[in-house]
């Protein structure tokens, strides 16, 4: 019993084992239990753990903390290097941004300096129709439809459809969203289209030349049709005229003759290079002061009525004589009128005769110039004197029955380079050409 107990373990022995310290006389012992040798092995282990621990840290501490200090400078360099990249981004983003900008900012000024281009062009035909009387007359030039430039010349609204065209503005006039490049602000391409802006803007402008080059054509149409308007409008009344005997100056007269009135001149120097408006605007101007001459030289005519509510009692031409009785040449017609008619200028002109003549009594003579005048016969009372001017329409004499006369009439005649002709012609065109001429 006493060997096993020896040979067994430590730990398992009933008796408490006791340690006796002697120190000179003295004595002492000390009861030794098996949990106290437990926990006195377990704080050993704990202390050598710790201290094995401790050791490893400071051996490796240097190894952690560079290897620490060197992952960070990595990730500061990586962060460093995508911020510079970014920030190269944005510096290219900006000077395409900004070439972009500089080229839209030069389309978008070209279109403007087009748009008023047309909007002057626009003014400058619309001046003879508003202030001239060369094409204000519906009757005299057909009326032509309104374009389409003509309801938007305004250049207020010009830029208003350009803008709203880019996508700057919306409909009702308020700035569209998106970030906006020194006031610029290009619509946005259609998600997933695939289109960018810039060809977004391309096509766009593409869509605003075509419409202007639209409103050119249109206002190229408008001014050739104003200009064959205008020369058909003064063929048609040189046709009437010249029905009467009446010749036209020739042009080269007429436009000598115009020179010397408006006092013009100057060195010749050859012509500048115009485009292809302003050639049609010189002949549009041609076309319309041709027209002008012709009106003119038309209203210097005898072609208005002295007596527009009297009837005419004897026509041009022979008849018998109501003195002699045989056939006789009648140089002019005979109005009936009673006495004291007023009797009116039948055209502008200058007084050559006013008073007694002969067969025709009292009688007025109006010198109407380009070789026309007419004679106002048998008057009782004459009102203007030699070397006046008078009127359209101006009340020149009262009718009678002075001279070789029957009984109270006018006697009417036009002369044409003192040859008389039938005064008829001239009140027949007349009545055709009042629509051109009024």
């Amino acid at each position: 019993m006493s060997v096993r107990s020896a040979n067994g373990a430590f730990g398992m022995r009933r008796q408490s084992h006791v340690l006796i310290l002697a120190s000179g006389d003295k004595v002492r012992h000390m009861t030794v239990r098996p949990w106290t040798v437990a926990l006195a092995a377990s704080f050993a282990g704990v202390f050598a753990i710790g201290y094995l621990a401790a050791t490893t840290y400071l051996v490796l501490r240097d190894d952690l903390i560079g290897g620490t200090i060197a992952r960070q400078a990595r990730m500061q360099h990586d962060y460093e290097d995508r911020i510079t990249a970014l920030r190269a981004q944005v510096d290219r983003v900006t000077s395409r941004q900004l070439l972009d900008q500089q080229v839209v900012e030069e389309k978008v000024e070209k279109l403007l300096q087009r748009q008023l281009a047309l909007t002057s062009r626009s003014g400058r035909l619309g001046l003879p129709a508003e202030n001239g009387e060369a094409i204000g007359q519906e009757a005299a030039l057909p009326a032509t439809e309104p374009l389409a430039y003509e309801e938007r010349t305004s250049t207020h609204e010009g830029i208003g459809a350009i803008e709203k065209i880019m996508g700057i503005t919306g409909e009702d006039g308020a700035a569209s969203g998106g970030p906006a490049v020194l006031g610029y602000a290009p619509a946005a391409a259609a998600p997933g289209s695939g289109e960018s802006v810039s060809d977004r803007t391309d096509r766009l402008f593409s869509k605003v030349t075509l419409s202007l080059k639209g409103i050119e054509r249109d206002q190229m149409a408008h001014v050739r049709q104003m200009t064959s308007s205008a020369r058909k409008t003064s063929e048609a009344i040189r046709t009437i005229v010249e029905r009467t005997g009446f010749s036209f100056p020739a042009a080269a007269e007429a436009s000598s003759v115009a020179s010397t009135e408006t006092g013009i001149g100057g060195p010749f120097v050859e012509p500048q290079e115009e485009n292809r408006f302003e050639q049609s605007l010189v002949a549009l101007d041609g076309a319309l002061v041709e027209l002008e001459r012709t009106r003119d030289a038309a209203r210097k005519l005898p072609l208005a009525n002295p007596l527009p509510a009297s009837d005419v009692t004897s026509s041009f031409g022979n008849r018998q004589d109501p003195f002699l009785g045989r056939l006789a040449l009648h140089a002019g017609i005979d109005f009936r009128a009673p006495s004291g008619t007023r009797i009116r200028s039948t055209a502008a002109g200058v007084v050559t005769a006013a008073g007694p003549a002969g067969g025709y009594g009292n009688m007025v003579e109006i010198d109407h110039g380009n070789g026309v005048s007419t004679r106002y016969a048998h008057l009782a009372v004459v009102l203007v004197n030699v070397g006046d001017h008078v009127e359209a329409d101006q009340v020149v004499a009262k009718s009678g029955s002075t001279g070789r006369s029957t009984g109270p009439h006018l006697h009417y005649e036009v002369r044409l380079n003192g040859e008389a002709v039938d005064p008829i012609r001239f009140l027949r065109a007349g009545e055709k050409l009042a629509a051109y001429l009024d």
